[in-house]
């Protein structure tokens, strides 16, 4: 087997901490002695051991003289948790094979740097793009500090999110919804407009075994989101966030409910959006799902938070001329200002199609 074979198998471990250990990347290993695996290990949830200590802590042989591979570059600071480059050098590891540099100033190539100096041999970017992409949402973060941000929603073939008379039950089939539920696993929290809650009164939890529900979040500059709705109800059991422009009458009922306001800047009366995004990275939220309305969708496109765009594509058409579409607002003026996707790919669901994209630039000013 070679370098990439074992790459590929670590970022096949590395998913397994999917939806465990927000705000930390998910990191697979992989260590090989004279030619075969001897042990596996992963980053199985926030502050417990990285991938290379689980691997190294469950080594039934001495992994002396043998290769580990990493998705990850070896962290080499005190955390939650011990450098991991102590651990590869106290175990004398002979080649350590790294996926992809951590964008963490801590780390930024010192990992690589502090066992180089140890005398051990490092190779780097071995699938440096599938180790990339795999924490999108970990390096955007780390950078930035604020959440990284998808703007998901399923219409049918010519573009309609329900039918004319607002039915929607479903655009798509089972295994595109479960495809959802496996994202909303995966991501910290969901996001919805005002419109959404008074039109579906969703919950947005996970439905999928083993899975947990994000973060609520419903952007209600006015408060008006009222108090009998199922998100208020459930605020106790999975948490509620209502992002406002201000307080009124009603937020001492939704605070006695379990709901928590967040009140942010205001921009023509509305949340500010990217002020919004500004505190939920400072409370550690750093991956939001946005699952509309087609108002919110424009505004979020607009104000320049979105990074990713989720378009699950029904091969069937329903017609209408008052069926809403799934971005809305006011629209850019000239076709020359439309946002351009990058890096599409195409995945079949059933019978359903996931398109997913890139924004490749900032909107227009």
């Amino acid at each position: 087997m070679t370098d990439e074979d074992y790459m590929r198998r670590a970022l096949m471990l590395a998913r397994r901490g999917e939806g465990r250990v927000s705000p930390n990347p998910m990191v697979g290993c992989v260590i090989v002695k004279e030619g075969r695996v001897i042990v596996e290990g992963w980053h199985e949830k926030c502050g417990g051991p990285h991938a290379e200590r689980a691997a190294l802590a469950a080594c039934a042989e001495s992994p002396q003289g043998g290769t580990l591979y990493v998705t990850l570059e070896p962290c080499c600071h005190w955390g939650r948790t011990p450098p991991c480059t102590d651990a590869i050098m106290e175990n004398r590891l002979a080649r350590v094979v790294v996926g992809c540099l951590d964008a963490n100033p801590l780390v930024a190539g010192n990992g690589v740097q502090t066992l180089r100096t140890a005398g051990v041999a490092v190779a780097t970017g071995v699938l440096e793009a599938d180790c990339k992409k795999l924490n999108e949402v970990f390096f955007h973060f780390i950078q930035n500090q604020t959440p990284f941000v998808t703007l998901k929603y399923a219409m049918t073939l010519d573009g309609k999110l329900a039918a004319h008379t607002g039915d929607s039950k479903w655009v798509t089939g089972e295994t595109a919804r479960a495809h959802v539920h496996r994202t909303r696993n995966r991501l910290s929290a969901i996001m919805v407009g005002l419109g959404t809650v008074l039109q579906d009164d969703p919950l947005l939890t996970c439905r999928m075994e083993g899975g947990r529900d994000p973060v609520r979040i419903v952007c209600d500059s006015r408060l008006r989101i009222p108090p009998d709705c199922r998100l208020v109800r459930s605020a106790r059991v999975s948490p509620l966030l209502i992002a406002a422009a201000e307080r009124n009458a009603r937020a001492e009922a939704l605070e006695r409910a379990g709901a928590e306001i967040l009140l942010c800047n205001a921009v023509n009366g509305r949340v500010d959006l990217a002020d919004l995004m500004r505190r939920l990275g400072a409370r550690g939220i750093d991956s939001v799902l946005l699952e509309g309305g087609a108002a919110l969708h424009f505004a979020a496109l607009e104000a320049g938070i979105v990074h990713k765009v989720q378009a699950y594509i029904a091969p069937k058409l329903i017609g209408g001329a008052g069926a809403k579409s799934p971005v809305g607002g006011q629209g850019f003026a000239k076709m020359a200002d439309a946002l351009p996707l990058r890096h599409m790919t195409v995945i079949p669901l059933g019978e359903d199609f996931l398109l997913e994209g890139e924004l490749a630039c900032s909107p227009v000013s």
